[in-house]
């Protein structure tokens, strides 16, 4: 079968990126609203009000137009997000980007035929979870970027939905929809498009209670950007429907260089003749633009030592050399390898383990054209403190060859090269020759000629010239207002109609078919009546085009319909008494203390499955009710966990992503299924998205910790409190990454099959600036969760929770020991008795008091208020 061309999906953060994707040949533009529910709320973005120009200006280039819609969505809010629909489906958008189950259920109530991406917030891990997806009625997902391109190739064998799969641009170190490192750490949330970039930040690595010294590898969870260009052909020869750059806070130069770059490269495997030395410019022009080194990030599978570098968090640019000598106003400058040689090797006993162990089908790191100075060029001195604000750099006056290096001349403006010293790094961080080729794509003005236009051309002599056209499924017609004539000369031939009936030329459209079959022969027309037949008909499908696709746009409110519908589908069930306290133990120390409290059940969150089973029976032999904690994501291929947890046969099953829910959901007619608790990485934040799960089939739900306690109350407003749990007292899950920091640090090994696993042996944290220590946990999985120093608690809120119904509060354990668990069961259990207040349970608990977020995550950011009575 013939390779799939695949869409090349550019970001715009502002007008002017918007102009440089579509000048440089994008087929598709995503972009985001200043009114908000976009996942780059610092981005410039684009009013709503600015929809019906900005839209037709993406269509007369040939490009498609996707409006990012992205974020989770409070219940006051919801009125909000239909008028923005509504305003969206109305001014021709081809397709909504989302990650809320609300936002697509009033979409498909304002305008049916709207098209639905399911954004890669959604954590659409598996095709189980896929099946979720498209029950709601998405046509295409966005790929998680923790997959492998042999996964993804998985996962299209299990499902026909379109695939889209970032290709470029920053790694985000969580999984997306699962970082909540923002609102632990800075009172706002990614899930609401405000991320603090955590991961950017330096931190110590703490071994078994010691800090390590790393030298100047500090940023241990600050991965290189990802140029996935090795795995184009295979994405390709899978059939993935698009590449997606990542990108919406980077300017036009890093849009053109990286748009081109991919759209010449897909062009040339296209044609059967990869090329590679105009891939590696390409690289080279794409990392002058911004980067932080590149890698094949997940797409070639788990490389722990290769993903982080450690060294820096910010652009850097094309790699030169090092300061050889400095003197007066130059610096020469000799080339070696690459700054990075691997894993930090911390256990020297281990050998490093040998390339052909990794499961890749991808061989090398992307590779740019070795770097050459030219004056104009910046350039900026390492000195192993990027985060110094004022680190030496500048424009290359002058450049020299020396021997295999050069002499780098500066004048003013230019670096403080008192600052420079031998031995230092020295990249290349941007250059003028891509300023210019950028503003020379701006000003040569809208792009032409990129729709293909299909023409069919009938006639006899005496009737009029019939024309039919069709562009991107708009027809139009056009027939000659006189009739054809006998013709003196060759008449009507093909080379005539493609001349003056198909020249396109200025106007959106290029002819891509001729149809003649239907034209007499021997005729004539005056050209002028050929040329007017074309004038109307681009006149008619420009505005057509411009329009976008036809649909219908429900203009009366839908939202009371929508809620109605749903809490219709929400069976009854009892309430559920007196209040509960959930213990969730990780550890068989935390179990005995469950035990001996003598509470009547247990949640299991294990890291291993023989443990896992130990527990169960421990539990069941002490009478508890058990509960098991699903991994928090799945991939294709590891679909036996959620067997295993079945075969166990638990009284529920604690959910944690769409998969599970789906897998346990659709169980076989005639078998039982147990008890499903949706947890908090679902993220339900209002009460559509909780009604339509409940509908589904959950027993309850876990409030999602972006809610604060005000957005918590009104969602209350419309939904059954009793079917909700509240995390009463844990350790936020700040961050829940595919890689490894233990195999990254404490090993040479690339994946779970060369590490020799020293998460058996150690126990890591991760120590920020404030001296805090962050534990490190490993699950079934191999993957690392990086959990709150500090514990939090919602024990003010319990008093006026019992009033308004909810029954259910969880208490989550990390690390605690048998004696602090104990306490803090003790103290939690007398709270929910009336027998303690909620000051005194948290100073007996010794918890920092928090319930989710610190305020709302708009641009416009309040007070929270306190929780509706």
């Amino acid at each position: 079968m013939p390779l799939r061309r695949p869409e090349i999906l550019a970001p715009a953060g502002d007008l002017e990126s918007l102009r440089a994707a579509l000048a440089s040949g994008a087929d598709a533009i995503y972009f985001g609203l200043d009114e908000g529910f976009n996942a780059r709320a610092r981005a410039d973005n684009f009013s709503l009000a600015r929809l019906p120009e900005t839209f037709p200006l993406i269509h007369r280039a040939g490009a498609r137009a996707y409006l990012t819609l992205n974020t989770l969505v409070f219940e006051p809010e919801l009125p909000l997000v239909e008028h923005l629909i509504r305003g969206a489906a109305a001014a021709g958008v081809d397709a909504l980007i989302v990650q809320d189950p609300a936002v697509a259920l009033l979409a498909r109530a304002i305008c049916p035929q709207l098209e639905l991406h399911a954004s890669t917030q959604m954590t659409l891990s598996s095709a189980e979870g896929v099946r979720f997806a498209q029950r709601l009625g998405f046509s295409r997902a966005v790929v998680p970027r923790e997959l492998s391109t042999a996964e993804i190739r998985r996962l299209a064998g299990q499902t026909q939905i379109e695939l889209e799969v970032f290709i470029h641009g920053a790694l985000c170190m969580s999984w997306s929809g699962q970082c909540l490192t923002s609102e632990a750490w800075g009172g706002r949330s990614a899930n609401r498009g405000q991320c603090a970039q955590s991961c950017r930040l330096p931190y110590d690595l703490v071994v078994d209670g010691q800090t390590r010294e790393l030298g100047e590898v500090k940023y241990l969870l600050s991965p290189k950007d990802l140029a996935g260009v090795r795995a184009v052909p295979e994405l390709m020869d899978i059939g993935v429907h698009s590449l997606k750059i990542e990108g919406r806070l980077k300017g036009p130069a890093y849009v053109t260089s990286t748009v081109q770059g991919y759209r010449r490269w897909v062009e040339s495997i296209l044609a059967g003749a990869p090329d590679e030395a105009q891939l590696a410019k390409d690289l080279s022009g794409m990392s002058l633009a911004y980067s932080r080194g590149f890698s094949h990030g997940f797409l070639a599978g788990s490389d722990h030592q290769t993903l982080v570098e450690g060294r820096f968090p910010k652009h850097r640019g094309l790699y030169l050399g090092r300061v050889q000598s400095v003197s007066g106003k130059e610096v020469q400058v000799v080339p070696d390898e690459r700054p990075w040689t691997g894993g930090l090797g911390l256990e020297t006993d281990r050998p490093e383990a040998p390339v052909g162990q990794v499961s890749s089908p991808l061989k090398g790191e992307p590779a740019p054209e070795a770097a050459e100075p030219r004056p104009g060029m910046g350039v900026v001195f390492d000195a192993g403190a990027p985060e110094d604000k004022h680190e030496p750099g500048g424009p290359i006056f002058r450049v020299e060859r020396r021997g295999d290096g050069w002499v780098l001349g500066f004048g003013q403006p230019g670096p403080d090269l008192g600052r420079v010293a031998p031995g230092q790094r020295v990249w290349l961080n941007s250059d003028p020759a891509l300023t210019r080729r950028v503003e020379g794509l701006l000003a040569a003005g809208e792009p032409e000629g990129r729709i293909p236009l299909e023409l069919s051309v009938s006639g006899v002599e005496g009737a009029p010239l019939q024309v039919r056209a069709r562009a991107w499924g708009h027809d139009a017609s056009a027939s000659s207002p006189v009739p054809l004539a006998p013709a003196r000369g060759g008449g009507l031939d093909e080379g005539l109609l493609r001349d003056k009936l198909g020249s396109f030329g200025g106007t959106p459209f290029r002819l891509s078919l001729l149809e003649c079959a239907g034209l007499g022969r021997g005729l004539h027309l005056p050209v002028s009546e050929l040329k007017a037949i074309r004038r109307q008909l681009v006149t008619e499908l420009t505005a057509a085009v411009e329009r976008g696709p036809r649909r219908t746009v429900v203009e009366t409110p839908v939202l009371e319909q929508v809620r109605a519908s749903l809490a219709g589908s929400v069976s009854e069930a009892p309430g559920e008494g007196a209040a509960r306290l959930i213990p969730l133990c990780r550890q068989e120390a935390q179990l005995e203390a469950v035990i001996a409290a003598g509470l009547p059940e247990v949640e299991l969150d294990w890291m291993e499955m023989v443990g896992l089973q130990r527990a169960v029976e421990r539990a069941r032999a002490a009478g508890l009710r058990v509960t098991i904690a699903t991994v928090r994501v799945q991939k294709p291929g590891e679909e036996g966990y959620d067997q295993r947890i079945g075969r166990l046969r638990p009284d529920a099953v604690l959910v944690r992503h769409w998969g599970a829910m789906m897998h346990f959901l659709e169980r076989p007619e005639g078998q039982p299924r147990p008890v499903l608790h949706g947890d908090f990485s679902l993220n339900v934040t209002n009460s559509l998205s909780a009604a339509y799960l409940l509908g589904l089939g959950l027993d309850t739900l876990t409030f999602s910790h972006d809610l604060d306690a005000a957005q918590l109350g009104s969602l209350l407003e419309h939904a059954p409190a009793h079917r909700f749990t509240v995390a009463l007292h844990h350790h936020i899950a700040t961050f829940h990454t595919e890689h490894c920091v233990y195999s990254h640090t404490l090993s040479h090994g690339r994946d779970f099959r060369t590490c020799g696993r020293p998460c058996e042996k150690h126990q890591l944290s991760l120590k920020d600036r404030l001296g805090l220590d962050h534990p490190v946990i490993v699950d079934v999985g191999c993957r690392n969760t990086v959990f709150n120093a500090q514990a939090q608690s919602a024990a003010s809120l319990v008093p006026r929770l019992l009033e308004r119904g909810v029954r259910r509060f969880r208490v989550e354990f990390v690390r605690e020991s048998h004696e602090e668990a104990a306490r803090v069961l003790a103290a939690y259990q007398e709270l929910l008795a009336g027998r303690l207040s909620p000051a005194e349970a948290v100073r007996r608990a010794a918890v920092h008091e928090q319930f989710g977020v610190t305020r709302g995550t708009m641009k416009v950011l309040s007070p929270p208020a306190p929780l509706p009575r």
